[in-house]
Protein backbone atom coordinates (compact mmCIF):
# COMPACT_ATOMS: atom_id res chain seq x y z
CA UNK A 1 0.00 0.00 0.00
CA UNK A 2 1.48 3.35 -1.05
CA UNK A 3 1.78 6.45 1.14
CA UNK A 4 -1.05 8.07 -0.83
CA UNK A 5 -3.26 5.03 -0.28
CA UNK A 6 -2.44 4.96 3.42
CA UNK A 7 -3.56 8.58 3.59
CA UNK A 8 -6.67 8.13 1.43
CA UNK A 9 -7.93 5.11 3.35
CA UNK A 10 -6.60 6.15 6.78
CA UNK A 11 -10.06 6.39 8.36
CA UNK A 12 -10.79 2.78 7.40
CA UNK A 13 -7.35 1.64 8.51
CA UNK A 14 -7.94 3.20 11.93
CA UNK A 15 -10.92 0.89 12.44
CA UNK A 16 -9.84 -2.27 14.28
CA UNK A 17 -12.42 -4.28 12.36
CA UNK A 18 -10.87 -3.29 9.01
CA UNK A 19 -7.25 -2.14 9.40
CA UNK A 20 -4.66 -2.44 6.65
CA UNK A 21 -5.51 -6.09 6.00
CA UNK A 22 -9.20 -5.38 5.52
CA UNK A 23 -8.52 -2.38 3.30
CA UNK A 24 -6.21 -4.48 1.14
CA UNK A 25 -9.00 -7.03 0.76
CA UNK A 26 -11.35 -4.23 -0.34
CA UNK A 27 -8.78 -2.90 -2.80
CA UNK A 28 -8.25 -6.35 -4.26
CA UNK A 29 -11.96 -7.04 -4.74
CA UNK A 30 -14.37 -6.91 -7.67
CA UNK A 31 -17.94 -5.70 -7.15
CA UNK A 32 -20.75 -6.07 -9.68
CA UNK A 33 -23.49 -3.42 -9.51
CA UNK A 34 -26.65 -4.14 -11.49
CA UNK A 35 -28.48 -0.86 -11.98
CA UNK A 36 -27.03 2.67 -12.09
CA UNK A 37 -30.06 4.60 -10.84
CA UNK A 38 -31.29 5.65 -7.42
CA UNK A 39 -29.75 2.74 -5.51
CA UNK A 40 -26.81 2.18 -7.82
CA UNK A 41 -25.65 5.78 -7.50
CA UNK A 42 -24.78 5.79 -3.77
CA UNK A 43 -23.58 2.20 -4.00
CA UNK A 44 -21.13 3.06 -6.77
CA UNK A 45 -19.92 6.28 -5.14
CA UNK A 46 -19.31 4.68 -1.74
CA UNK A 47 -17.64 1.55 -3.14
CA UNK A 48 -15.48 3.75 -5.34
CA UNK A 49 -14.53 6.11 -2.53
CA UNK A 50 -13.76 3.12 -0.27
CA UNK A 51 -11.32 1.82 -2.86
CA UNK A 52 -12.93 -1.34 -4.21
CA UNK A 53 -10.36 -2.22 -6.84
CA UNK A 54 -12.67 -3.16 -9.71
CA UNK A 55 -16.31 -2.13 -10.12
CA UNK A 56 -18.48 -3.36 -12.98
CA UNK A 57 -21.70 -1.40 -13.53
CA UNK A 58 -24.50 -2.71 -15.76
CA UNK A 59 -27.43 -0.61 -16.98
CA UNK A 60 -28.99 -0.13 -20.42
CA UNK A 61 -30.59 3.26 -19.66
CA UNK A 62 -29.53 6.86 -20.25
CA UNK A 63 -29.61 9.80 -17.85
CA UNK A 64 -32.93 11.67 -17.88
CA UNK A 65 -33.93 14.93 -16.21
CA UNK A 66 -36.37 13.06 -13.95
CA UNK A 67 -33.47 10.98 -12.57
CA UNK A 68 -31.69 13.96 -11.04
CA UNK A 69 -34.10 14.24 -8.10
CA UNK A 70 -32.47 11.17 -6.49
CA UNK A 71 -29.78 9.57 -8.71
CA UNK A 72 -26.83 11.45 -7.24
CA UNK A 73 -24.11 9.99 -9.48
CA UNK A 74 -25.55 11.88 -12.47
CA UNK A 75 -25.47 15.58 -13.31
CA UNK A 76 -27.23 18.07 -15.58
CA UNK A 77 -24.42 18.07 -18.12
CA UNK A 78 -24.68 14.30 -18.50
CA UNK A 79 -28.40 14.16 -19.36
CA UNK A 80 -28.75 11.91 -22.40
CA UNK A 81 -25.50 10.08 -21.64
CA UNK A 82 -25.35 6.38 -20.81
CA UNK A 83 -25.86 5.92 -17.08
CA UNK A 84 -22.93 3.54 -16.78
CA UNK A 85 -20.57 6.04 -18.43
CA UNK A 86 -21.94 8.76 -16.15
CA UNK A 87 -21.24 6.59 -13.09
CA UNK A 88 -17.75 5.84 -14.39
CA UNK A 89 -17.08 9.59 -14.64
CA UNK A 90 -18.43 10.16 -11.12
CA UNK A 91 -16.26 7.43 -9.57
CA UNK A 92 -13.14 8.61 -11.40
CA UNK A 93 -13.67 12.13 -10.04
CA UNK A 94 -13.54 10.73 -6.50
CA UNK A 95 -10.99 7.93 -6.85
CA UNK A 96 -9.10 7.56 -10.15
CA UNK A 97 -7.36 4.40 -8.86
CA UNK A 98 -10.54 2.34 -9.15
CA UNK A 99 -11.02 0.33 -12.34
CA UNK A 100 -14.58 0.81 -13.60
CA UNK A 101 -16.05 -1.40 -16.30
CA UNK A 102 -19.25 0.16 -17.71
CA UNK A 103 -21.59 -2.20 -19.53
CA UNK A 104 -24.41 -0.39 -21.33
CA UNK A 105 -26.69 -3.40 -21.81
CA UNK A 106 -29.77 -4.98 -20.33
CA UNK A 107 -28.80 -7.42 -17.60
CA UNK A 108 -30.30 -10.65 -18.93
CA UNK A 109 -29.63 -14.16 -17.64
CA UNK A 110 -26.86 -14.90 -20.15
CA UNK A 111 -24.91 -11.72 -19.38
CA UNK A 112 -25.36 -12.13 -15.63
CA UNK A 113 -24.08 -15.71 -15.79
CA UNK A 114 -20.78 -14.34 -17.11
CA UNK A 115 -20.49 -11.25 -14.92
CA UNK A 116 -21.51 -12.81 -11.61
CA UNK A 117 -18.91 -15.54 -12.00
CA UNK A 118 -16.18 -12.86 -12.16
CA UNK A 119 -17.32 -10.85 -9.11
CA UNK A 120 -16.61 -11.16 -5.39
CA UNK A 121 -19.87 -9.50 -4.38
CA UNK A 122 -23.02 -8.63 -6.33
CA UNK A 123 -25.30 -5.68 -5.61
CA UNK A 124 -28.86 -5.78 -6.91
CA UNK A 125 -29.83 -2.15 -7.54
CA UNK A 126 -32.31 -2.83 -10.34
CA UNK A 127 -36.01 -2.04 -10.45
CA UNK A 128 -37.77 -5.10 -11.83
CA UNK A 129 -38.67 -8.52 -10.44
CA UNK A 130 -37.52 -10.64 -13.40
CA UNK A 131 -34.01 -9.22 -13.34
CA UNK A 132 -33.81 -9.69 -9.57
CA UNK A 133 -34.60 -13.38 -10.08
CA UNK A 134 -31.95 -13.71 -12.78
CA UNK A 135 -29.37 -12.04 -10.54
CA UNK A 136 -30.26 -14.36 -7.67
CA UNK A 137 -30.11 -17.49 -9.84
CA UNK A 138 -26.63 -16.54 -11.07
CA UNK A 139 -25.44 -15.82 -7.53
CA UNK A 140 -26.70 -19.21 -6.30
CA UNK A 141 -25.11 -20.97 -9.28
CA UNK A 142 -21.70 -19.37 -8.76
CA UNK A 143 -21.78 -19.15 -4.95
CA UNK A 144 -21.54 -15.35 -4.79
CA UNK A 145 -22.95 -13.17 -1.98
CA UNK A 146 -25.82 -10.92 -3.06
CA UNK A 147 -26.71 -7.60 -1.44
CA UNK A 148 -30.26 -6.78 -2.47
CA UNK A 149 -31.98 -3.43 -2.04
CA UNK A 150 -35.32 -1.98 -3.07
CA UNK A 151 -37.12 1.34 -2.59
CA UNK A 152 -40.47 2.75 -3.68
CA UNK A 153 -42.55 5.64 -2.34
CA UNK A 154 -41.44 5.88 1.34
CA UNK A 155 -40.66 2.16 1.77
CA UNK A 156 -37.28 0.47 1.47
CA UNK A 157 -35.69 -2.87 2.22
CA UNK A 158 -32.24 -4.44 2.22
CA UNK A 159 -30.98 -7.99 2.78
CA UNK A 160 -27.91 -10.14 2.19
CA UNK A 161 -28.33 -13.52 0.52
CA UNK A 162 -25.16 -15.59 0.77
CA UNK A 163 -25.15 -19.06 -0.85
CA UNK A 164 -21.83 -19.81 0.88
CA UNK A 165 -23.78 -19.98 4.15
CA UNK A 166 -25.80 -23.20 4.45
CA UNK A 167 -28.43 -21.41 6.55
CA UNK A 168 -28.82 -18.38 4.29
CA UNK A 169 -31.91 -18.10 2.11
CA UNK A 170 -31.67 -16.90 -1.45
CA UNK A 171 -33.86 -14.14 -2.88
CA UNK A 172 -36.26 -16.75 -4.29
CA UNK A 173 -36.80 -18.26 -0.83
CA UNK A 174 -38.36 -14.96 0.23
CA UNK A 175 -39.85 -13.86 -3.09
CA UNK A 176 -40.66 -17.01 -5.15
CA UNK A 177 -40.22 -16.60 -8.92
CA UNK A 178 -43.80 -17.71 -9.62
CA UNK A 179 -45.26 -14.95 -7.43
CA UNK A 180 -47.86 -12.90 -9.30
CA UNK A 181 -48.12 -9.23 -8.45
CA UNK A 182 -48.33 -5.83 -10.07
CA UNK A 183 -44.89 -4.32 -10.77
CA UNK A 184 -44.44 -0.94 -9.10
CA UNK A 185 -42.08 1.68 -10.55
CA UNK A 186 -40.88 5.11 -9.51
CA UNK A 187 -42.26 6.60 -12.73
CA UNK A 188 -45.82 5.83 -11.64
CA UNK A 189 -45.61 5.47 -7.84
CA UNK A 190 -42.95 8.05 -6.97
CA UNK A 191 -40.07 7.71 -4.53
CA UNK A 192 -38.79 9.85 -1.66
CA UNK A 193 -35.36 11.08 -2.81
CA UNK A 194 -33.30 10.42 0.36
CA UNK A 195 -34.79 6.92 0.70
CA UNK A 196 -32.71 5.50 -2.16
CA UNK A 197 -29.66 7.14 -0.59
CA UNK A 198 -30.34 5.44 2.75
CA UNK A 199 -30.94 2.00 1.24
CA UNK A 200 -28.10 2.31 -1.28
CA UNK A 201 -25.67 3.39 1.45
CA UNK A 202 -26.71 0.38 3.51
CA UNK A 203 -26.07 -1.87 0.51
CA UNK A 204 -22.60 -0.39 0.11
CA UNK A 205 -21.93 -0.92 3.83
CA UNK A 206 -22.98 -4.57 3.64
CA UNK A 207 -20.81 -5.15 0.56
CA UNK A 208 -17.75 -3.61 2.24
CA UNK A 209 -18.36 -5.73 5.35
CA UNK A 210 -18.52 -8.86 3.22
CA UNK A 211 -15.36 -7.96 1.32
CA UNK A 212 -13.30 -6.95 4.36
CA UNK A 213 -14.67 -9.45 6.87
CA UNK A 214 -15.73 -6.67 9.24
CA UNK A 215 -18.82 -6.91 11.42
CA UNK A 216 -21.88 -9.11 11.02
CA UNK A 217 -23.64 -8.95 7.63
CA UNK A 218 -27.41 -8.86 7.15
CA UNK A 219 -27.42 -12.49 6.02
CA UNK A 220 -30.84 -14.01 6.57
CA UNK A 221 -32.25 -10.75 7.95
CA UNK A 222 -34.63 -8.68 5.84
CA UNK A 223 -34.45 -5.10 7.08
CA UNK A 224 -37.43 -2.93 6.11
CA UNK A 225 -37.63 0.84 6.49
CA UNK A 226 -40.75 2.98 6.71
CA UNK A 227 -39.43 6.38 5.69
CA UNK A 228 -42.58 8.17 6.89
CA UNK A 229 -41.87 7.36 10.53
CA UNK A 230 -38.20 6.40 10.03
CA UNK A 231 -38.81 3.04 11.69
CA UNK A 232 -36.93 -0.17 10.88
CA UNK A 233 -38.44 -3.64 11.06
CA UNK A 234 -36.27 -6.76 10.90
CA UNK A 235 -37.59 -10.12 9.74
CA UNK A 236 -35.39 -13.19 10.16
CA UNK A 237 -35.59 -15.62 7.27
CA UNK A 238 -34.05 -19.02 6.58
CA UNK A 239 -33.37 -21.19 3.57
CA UNK A 240 -36.48 -22.92 2.28
CA UNK A 241 -36.06 -26.62 1.47
CA UNK A 242 -38.72 -26.31 -1.23
CA UNK A 243 -37.11 -23.29 -2.94
CA UNK A 244 -36.93 -23.84 -6.69
CA UNK A 245 -33.52 -22.14 -6.86
CA UNK A 246 -31.50 -23.14 -3.79
CA UNK A 247 -33.69 -25.78 -2.11
CA UNK A 248 -32.63 -29.38 -1.32
CA UNK A 249 -33.92 -30.71 -4.65
CA UNK A 250 -31.85 -28.17 -6.55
Amino acid sequence: MTDDQLLRYSRHILLNEIGIEGQEKISGSHALIVGAGGLGSPVALYLGSAGVGHITVVDHDTVDMTNLQRQIAHTMDRVGESKVLSVQTAIRAINPEVEVTPIAARADAALLDILVAEADVVLDCCDNFATRQDINAACVKHGKPLVSGAAIRFDGQVCVYDPRDANSPCYACVFPPDTTFEETRCATMGVFAPLVGIIGSMQAAEALKLLSGAGRPLTGRLLMLDGRSMEFTEVRIGRQATCTVCGVAH
